[in-house]
């Protein structure tokens, strides 16, 4: 996936117009064409530096190229077919896709910040057109340290599935998310320190759940090692599939779609996640139907890692079950408990109104 990044702009005011005086600029002469498929485990793209007025700022805009050059500015390249796909873009061409930010400036510091951008979530289908739309999901997050803000740790590759992803989350929110490389090794960078489950999700496979892991910005988080290493349960699973529609009307509603699973006496963690399809108002999960596999975060390297099934003594269990989350900004989330053990396969249809 490629995006072309003209400028980067910030502002002191939230509320700031594109034209309204203060703007603050980095301007990239030429524009910097970015494959974000390349920017995982921990690897950054500088965008570049300006110096700023002492203060705070809350408004950041990135705005990007429009797809009227060869190669294309922004674009995905399709997995099995080779071909690329230009994105249709929003008005982060001309104005700049807009973040709420906190940045503090102090006198004679350089402040860092990473743009976050989330390629899997950000890219939306539109039907059999073959059209696909970008739609950014991105965060800031402030680096505060080289010497920390890191989650590492190794998969035993011979226990994964096609696709696997790792993510740091707090109360069920994807803080950073990456997917680990081909000898297993994974790296979550930057990482605002706090205290997080470390979610990993790959296809056939058990959900496995390690709580409690702690980011600080002295020194890096490991998690295991090469010669321990993360293994993952096989497990069967089931399609939660449904479509989304705004007053009846399924085209165009800018929702997503979430898969949480609530662990016994543990946290809510998403499991899966998906923008639904722009014209058809689609979205699809192939989701584990076993129990996910839990352990707590060990401060001391150990011999081996275990991850238990999540289970009481009573014998309760979250195998199978989920709960689908449809949001749609500006208005109410919805959503839904759901059981793939009872029945196989699920069809759960959001419907939402607006006056």
């Amino acid at each position: 996936m490629f995006i072309t990044v003209e400028k980067v702009r910030v502002h002191q005011s939230a509320n700031a117009g594109d034209t309204d005086a203060g703007w603050h600029e980095i301007v990239l002469n030429p524009a910097k064409r970015i494959d974000l498929l390349t920017l995982t485990n921990g690897i950054l793209e500088e965008l570049g530096q300006t110096t700023l007025p002492t203060g705070s700022y809350t408004q950041m805009r990135l705005v990007l190229a429009s797809n009227g050059t060869t190669p294309m500015a922004n674009s995905v390249v399709l997995t099995g077919s080779g071909n690329e796909v230009g994105l249709t873009t929003p008005s982060a061409q001309q104005s700049g896709l807009k973040m709420n930010v906190d940045i503090a400036v102090k006198p004679g510091k350089v402040a860092d910040f990473v743009i976050d951008f989330d390629a899997c979530k950000s890219i939306v289908k539109a039907g059999a057109s073959g059209k696909y739309l970008l739609k950014p999901v991105v965060s800031v997050i402030p680096v505060l340290s080289d010497a920390g803000q890191r989650i590492v740790g190794y998969l035993d590759t011979t226990t994964l599935g096609t696709t696997t992803l790792v993510s740091a989350q707090s109360g069920g929110v994807v803080i950073k998310a990456t997917a680990p490389d081909a000898g297993g090794r994974f790296v979550l960078y930057p990482v605002p320190p706090g205290t997080y489950d470390l979610v990993i999700t790959s296809t056939g496979k058990a959900t496995a759940v390690m709580t409690g892991v702690p980011v600080v910005t002295t020194a890096y988080t490991n998690v295991s090692s090469d010669s321990v290493r993360i293994a993952l349960t096989g497990s069967n699973t089931h399609d939660a599939t449904g479509t989304v529609s705004v007053n009846a009307a399924p085209v165009n509603t800018g929702a997503t779609v979430r898969a949480l699973q609530t662990l016994y006496n543990g946290p809510s963690v998403e499991v899966a996640s998906m923008p639904v399809d722009a014209d058809t108002g689609e979205y699809g999960f192939s989701l584990p139907t076993a129990s996910p596999r839990v352990t707590s975060y060990l401060a001391v390297n150990p011999l081996s890692i275990s991850f238990p099934p999540d289970s009481s003594i009573t014998d309760q269990t979250a195998a199978g079950k989920y709960t689908l989350k449809a949001s749609i900004p500006g208005l109410t989330t919805q959503k839904v408990d759901i059981n793939l053990l009872l029945g196989g396969d699920v069809v759960t249809d959001f419907s939402f109104t607006i006056p």
